[in-house]
């Protein structure tokens, strides 16, 4: 279907805004898959909360100047999804790692994260990364360990101190 230039113009304008949003970008090949997996891939994306576009490459690299994703342009070819991660850093990765287990159909191309271009072999090490949860749960319990640490030190003497008192106690 022939889009004229309006519908163009708002194409670009709302890729670019997405990732504008976006943490991170992975550009996949998805030649081959029937519509019902897309469907399916589609469905898992929106509860992830990574936004999942097919964009002409044209549009892509259009819409892709100016933001961190600009290095992205040289992967653009061919039929080409993007999946923008828009709440954490490695949604797209992990979503799309898992999606194309049993699926050889399903190429990443590239990824990027920040303005620096990954290769396709790095989605497995960036689907890896921990969620902003993981790693806030990380974060504090580093933080917290010194603390328990010299609560305990401290509390050690006088409760070895009441132990000895006990012993002393249950052997009279």
């Amino acid at each position: 279907m022939a889009l004229n230039l309006q519908k163009k113009q708002e194409i670009v304008a709302q890729v670019a805004l997405v990732a504008k949003q976006a943490m991170s970008a992975v550009v996949v090949d998805y030649r081959g898959l029937k519509v019902g997996e897309l469907t399916e891939l589609r469905a898992k994306a929106r509860k992830a909360g990574v936004h999942l576009q097919v964009v002409r490459n044209t549009l892509a690299k259009r819409a892709l100047e100016g933001t961190d994703f600009a290095c992205l342009q040289d992967s653009l070819g061919g039929p080409l999804l993007l999946a923008f991660s828009l709440n954490e850093l490695s949604a797209a990765a992990r979503l799309l790692k898992d999606f194309a287990k049993g699926r050889e159909n399903l190429k990443v191309k590239a990824l990027s994260i920040g303005g620096q271009l990954l290769a396709a072999n790095q989605l497995e090490k960036v689907s890896q990364l921990p969620t902003r949860d993981e790693a806030l749960s990380q974060l504090m319990s580093a933080l917290q360990a010194p603390i328990t640490k010299l609560v305990r030190t401290t509390a050690e003497p006088h409760t070895k101190m009441v132990r000895t008192f006990a012993a002393i106690r249950d052997k009279k």
